[in-house]
């Protein structure tokens, strides 16, 4: 008897999926959300002892200087991990924001105001870049975005009278939050603590949302999308002045914390390393683009005064990341811990069968 033939739409979907590059499995295990609390729970008591556990003032600032590029890293994870949009013009916002909080405190303003107004500007600055990226689709977004982030840079650098040119500009001194001086290192690090805290609540939420499960619906499936009614240029535009509005967030403590700005800052390379810090980490994850900053920001500062060349070992740690852990570091690990445990489990119940 002759086999009875697979229907037509079944072989070409096997086909189809035989094309396409699978992406993690994400799907949560028996007893994971029990686990991931105890773990939440384990991360949250180191971060508070943190400052008391590292002693050295160099290493408290350098652990605000982590969480501050983590919150860059999460925002612009929100187009690229969630929406599919690869942005090279993200250290913009620091540039927007960060001038216009320093240039309103020192005109006057007290800092509370300051703040707000640099994120109001930076975040009206997403609004209109996105509408003015989002014209183009794949290379011309990313061709736009780089743009875009060239402008902010070159008019940084250009506006000595305003920004003081290549020479930068420095901020007064550090606010005081409810009347609390963060001017010392592991004051400064619970404040900065505090918001990445909120922050990362809120990107979290969004990820879980239905408004996020509708991006990643544009992302994947984007005429699908369109042929139920989602509006998918809104839905995109409005993720993209989100990020910018964390990333302004960010920004806001960058200078806070570095009390300076210069062009520098906002070059194309800064806004190259914010997108490498999501990659590197796995732009599939929330963790992920955190811990990609925690390494870069590492190896830029600490490693580098013991390699000299430590730009090599740094593409030496993406070339072997990318080659046997292409989805990122944290999705490959989880990969791996879970290949591993089936493994022992399957020996161990083998073990344990009885003799026939």
């Amino acid at each position: 008897m002759s086999r009875t033939a697979a229907p037509a739409s079944e072989a070409s979907a096997r086909r189809g999926d035989s094309n396409k590059v699978r992406a993690p499995d994400t799907r949560p295990e028996p007893g994971s959300s029990a686990r991931g609390a105890v773990a939440l729970a384990i991360v949250a008591a180191l971060l508070l002892i943190l400052p008391w556990v590292i002693g050295n003032e160099f290493y408290v600032n350098m652990a605000s200087q982590v969480l501050i590029y983590a919150l860059f890293a999460l925002s612009i994870n929100m187009m690229l991990g969630f929406g599919g949009m690869v942005s090279l013009g993200h250290a913009g916002y620091l540039g927007i924001a960060g001038y216009a909080c320093i240039l309103a405190t020192t005109a006057g303003y007290d800092q509370l105001t300051a703040a707000i107004f640099a994120l109001v500007v930076s975040t009206a600055a997403a609004a209109f870049f996105g509408v003015l990226s989002l014209r183009a689709p794949g290379l011309g977004f990313i061709m736009i975005t780089l743009a875009l982030g060239q402008i902010v840079w070159g008019v940084a650098y250009r506006a000595n009278d305003l920004t003081g040119g290549d020479n930068g500009i420095r901020y007064p001194a550090r606010p005081m939050p409810f009347g609390i001086d963060i001017r010392d290192a592991p004051s400064f690090y619970y404040f900065t603590l505090i918001v990445f805290a909120i922050a990362l609540f809120c990107i979290w939420r969004f990820s879980r949302s239905p408004f996020g499960a509708s991006l990643k619906g544009t992302r994947d499936q984007p005429r699908r999308m369109r042929m139920l009614g989602h509006n998918v240029w809104l839905i995109r535009l409005i993720t993209f002045v989100m990020a910018g509005f964390w990333a302004s967030v960010a920004s806001i403590l960058y200078v806070y914390y570095n009390l300076f700005l210069s062009p520098h800052a906002i070059s194309l390379q800064q806004s190259a390393e914010i997108l490498l810090m999501a990659i590197l980490g796995g732009a599939s994850s929330l963790t992920g683009p955190i811990v990609g900053a925690a390494i870069i920001t590492l190896v830029k500062n600490v490693v580098s005064t013991y390699v000299e060349r430590w730009n090599t070992l740094l593409g030496l740690i993406f070339v072997v990341v990318i080659v046997f852990m292409p989805y990122g570091l944290v999705p490959g690990c989880t990969q791996l811990w879970r290949r591993l445990r089936r493994r022992f489990e399957g020996t161990k119940a083998s073990k344990a069968e009885p003799a026939q």
